[in-house]
């Protein structure tokens, strides 16, 4: 069976992971958000993508999920003691590949082969695909004006209250080569516990992503667990849109194109109006903590998209 992810995120990193722990590396492709990059010290960062391939290469910072394990910080202490800006941390280790994808975009790469280059670099065997090779920025509709995604995510701790996004540049971008060929080409299309808003809208924004998406059977897994979200502001930001923050919401949110939702334990009494939205749930225990709980998930979430697939 053909799977296609689609990700952002540290939940998204760790399911994905999960997934090429029980799949064969041909039978995966994962499509990653890109509309966090930002230019930062004059070097292109692109942090779903790195926390995707990190993880997917057992480079990860194991406590924070983010960035390189084993990582030295000579270079932003550095930074800080000319007072240059040092609020979105940058390793010793990361700047390399930061560097190297920079240096490579300049002689004119696109972001899709760059990625591919640095992957293979980094001994990832599985498709790994940014969602567009054009540039996509979310913005963040804020209480306090317009902010960039990083702006209010890292430098601002999430703290101004959310009441929209756009996507910029979106509609002029098409998705990255190789994009609608596996989704075309997948039996089934996850995905991943990541934020709604901010991590698979803007791959969804994508021209043609969508519509792609619509014709496979698809199953996600939710990230907001017992009414809060498993990292990041996700709950945060339901909320402050006026909608209550739950599994439901995130069927809601995707009713257009979900045929399944994954949902804990926890949230089991959600399952019977999942069902009623037409969506088909699954409980199970989706709280990643080590690579036993990812490939657990994953195994279950495997058998549960090939009964799936029997019964449509």
């Amino acid at each position: 069976m053909k799977i296609v992810a689609l990700a952002g995120g540290v939940g998204g990193a760790k399911l994905v992971d999960g997934l090429a722990g029980v799949l064969p590396p041909a039978d995966l492709s994962v499509i990653v958000n890109t509309g966090d990059d930002f230019e930062h010290l004059g070097l292109m960062i692109c942090p779903d993508l790195d926390t995707v391939t990190y993880t997917l290469a057992g480079l990860a910072n194991p406590d924070t999920g983010w960035g390189r394990r084993d990582e030295s910080w000579a270079f932003l202490d550095a930074l800080r003691a000319l007072g240059g800006p040092t609020w979105f941390r940058l390793g010793d280790r990361d700047l390399a590949l930061h560097i190297e994808r920079t240096r490579r975009l300049r002689a004119g790469e696109p972001l899709s082969a760059v990625t591919r280059t640095l992957c293979a670099a980094l001994g990832v065997e599985i498709q790994v695909l940014p969602m567009t090779d054009h540039p996509v920025r979310t913005r963040v509709l804020s209480d306090i004006g317009e902010l960039g995604f990083q702006e209010y995510f890292v430098e601002r701790s999430s703290e101004p209250a959310v009441r929209g996004f756009r996507f910029q540049g979106a509609d002029e971008a098409a998705p990255a080569p190789g994009v609608l060929e596996v989704l075309r080409a997948a039996d089934r299309i996850i995905f991943c516990p990541s934020n709604p808003w901010v991590s698979l809208d803007p791959i969804l924004a994508i021209p043609g992503i969508r519509a792609a998406i619509g014709e496979k059977p698809c199953i996600g897994v939710s990230p907001i667990v017992g009414g809060k979200a498993i990292r990041g502001p996700a709950a945060k930001m339901f909320g402050e849109l006026g909608i209550e923050p739950s599994s439901l919401a995130v069927a809601e949110h995707f009713r257009d194109v979900l045929t399944a939702l994954v949902i804990d334990t926890r949230d089991e009494p959600l399952a019977e109006p999942i069902a009623r939205l037409g969506i088909q749930p699954l409980v199970a225990q989706t709280l990643m903590h080590d690579r036993s709980d990812r490939l657990a998930l994953a195994g279950e979430l495997l058998e549960f998209a090939a009964a799936l697939e029997r019964a449509i």
